[in-house]
């Protein structure tokens, strides 16, 4: 089997895997833009600004929090150390209220003796008590408590603490129960989103490219991790799970807040949808008993920031997955891992990249040998199987015999060509999804006009640059096993211009690493097919 052939195949295949979603992605779009349209009066009694006297903020060196006076929500989140766009002054607003879009992250208390009424929209109204800015295990740290005593004396104390360097916070609940009387309730975390936005840049990039998971997910006892669309929780196909570990978490592509109990009473993971286009995810507890003139300390953990994989591990088991890496994820993660390792010492995710590209060319070295070891000798018997076609002209069947006949006699397998290929695509398309969904690619540089690989080339000259480089693969192809005349071959010949159309809007990191890829498969084929020459 011919290398253009191969190329071909590998070529068809990335362009049924990223053109056709495209049609789904573009009506997809167009879907949220009619949406709001026809429902823009659906958010209208949501706040639309927030009045600094109803809320405290809490700030580290990297996040910005702010909380509602009024039950201690979290409704707004500024990431210090992102930017929503390149060039950008403003800072990226994870969790936020507006006009059209509203994303925050909600505990209390509910049940029987419960002092949070979310359905009602009855929440205490807590006060703020003096701050704390300490040293703590040897790290900076913020303590916000915030009190309410309700009618029947009972005393709660809600603490935020947030440490240096951290994008977590714990949540801890102090219940003082001065009544003679038991209390009988229940902790409450829930994280709420509008299903669509006018803004879709606000979520997520958009370009020709596979979409990023934009959605729920969560990990129980059962389930190491499970994604869950927002859409299906707005056609009220809700899950309802009992757990005794575990997290929710709303995933988008780059960012992730999540809320993971650290209490050992059983949790119900529970969807649903809100109403005003609004869908939720929660963690609710089995009922909790404090008896009279007892005191109770309940905590959570709250993610509000990066997806930052190794972080992330140490917060909650498998929460590094939400990382949303696709199908081919057990290949992603590696790849990270050594590309990260990489970047340790160079210092610049493109060069890592180079580097990268690489480490995988030689490694797959040996089975490029074999492949081009194959098609030479296919090559030698190209004069034997012109004698057998022009032999059975009329007979296919027999010619088909008698090539296979041939291959067996001179012990070649003509499938041998396909190995590189089966091997190079899902390393292509994890490649891919590693680029499009590590935030450590976001708006990283590389060399001169390149200023964030995981977007595309804003001049397109890396595209081009990869074309040139496919046709001297196709032509170093033709001088060593000849040209031909075939519509097929004649067809592949123009790929180059369909693949810089194709890769005009791809992340410009993929596409240095293919460029990159082109270069070293022109030196090993120049190499291999030299040492054939001398020593066939």
């Amino acid at each position: 089997m011919k290398l253009s052939r191969n190329f071909f195949i590998f070529s068809f295949l990335i362009i049924l895997i990223f053109v056709f979603p495209l049609y789904k992605k573009t009506k997809n779009i167009f879907h949220t833009m009619v949406l709001h349209q026809e429902k823009n009066t659906e958010n209208k009694n949501v706040e639309t600004f927030l009045n600094p006297k109803d809320f405290i903020t809490i700030k580290n060196n990297v996040i910005q929090l702010y909380i509602s006076k009024k039950g201690g929500d979290v409704v707004r989140v500024e990431l210090l150390k992102f930017k929503d766009k390149l060039h950008s002054n403003k800072n990226l607003k994870l969790l936020d209220i507006t006009h059209d879009f509203i994303y925050q992250a909600n505990s209390g208390l509910i049940g029987i003796n419960g002092i949070d009424d979310f359905k009602n929209n009855q929440r205490p109204l807590y006060t703020i008590l003096p701050m704390k800015d300490q040293l703590f295990q040897n790290q900076q740290t913020i303590i916000v408590p915030m009190k309410f005593v309700s009618d029947s004396g009972v005393t709660y104390i809600k603490t935020f603490t947030l440490k240096k360097n951290a994008y977590f916070i714990n949540v801890e609940y102090k219940i003082i129960n001065n009544t003679n009387q038991s209390l009988n309730l229940s902790t409450f975390n829930q994280l709420k989103q509008s299903i669509n936005s006018t803004n879709p840049k606000k979520i997520q990039k958009k370009n020709l490219a596979l979409r990023a998971f934009r959605g729920t997910a969560y990990s129980t006892d059962q389930y190491k991790y499970k994604k869950y669309d927002f859409e299906e929780i707005k056609k009220n196909n809700n899950i309802q799970i009992c757990t005794k570990t575990g997290w929710i978490a709303m995933l988008q592509q780059y960012f992730i807040s999540a809320w993971i109990p650290k209490t050992q009473y059983q949790q119900y993971i529970n969807t649903k949808y809100l109403g005003n286009n609004i869908a939720s995810i929660s963690f609710q507890s089995e009922p909790i008993i404090i008896n009279a003139k007892d005191t109770v300390i309940l905590n959570s953990v709250l993610w509000l920031g990066p997806e930052q994989q190794d972080t992330m591990e140490t917060i909650a088991p498998y929460l590094n997955m939400t990382v949303d890496y696709g199908f081919l994820w057990f290949l992603s993660q590696p790849l990270f891992k050594v590309l990260q390792t990489i970047n340790f010492f160079l210092g610049n995710w493109g060069c890592s990249i180079i580097a990268i590209t690489f480490i995988m060319k030689l490694a797959m070295y040996p089975i490029s040998k074999i492949q081009y070891r194959s098609m030479y000798r296919i090559k030698q018997l190209q004069p034997k199987i012109h004698s057998i076609k022009k032999k059975y002209a009329h007979d296919q069947q027999k010619i088909t015999e008698k090539i296979i006949h041939l291959y067996k006699k001179e012990n070649i397998n003509p499938l041998s060509g396909l190995l590189p290929i089966l091997i190079q695509m899902p390393l292509f398309l994890a490649l891919y999804y590693m680029l499009m969904n590590s935030v450590e690619l976001r708006h990283a540089p590389f060399f001169l006009w390149i200023e964030d690989l995981s977007d595309k080339d804003p001049f397109y000259f890396l595209p081009i640059c990869l074309a040139v480089t496919m046709l001297f693969t196709q032509n170093n192809t033709s001088d060593n096993f000849g040209s031909s005349t075939d519509k097929k071959e004649k067809f592949i010949q123009y790929l180059p211009l369909m693949f810089i159309f194709l890769f005009l809007w791809f992340p410009s990191g993929l596409v240095l690493y293919y460029i990159v890829n082109n270069l070293i498969s022109i030196v090993q084929q120049k190499i291999i097919f030299n040492n054939l020459k001398n020593n066939p």
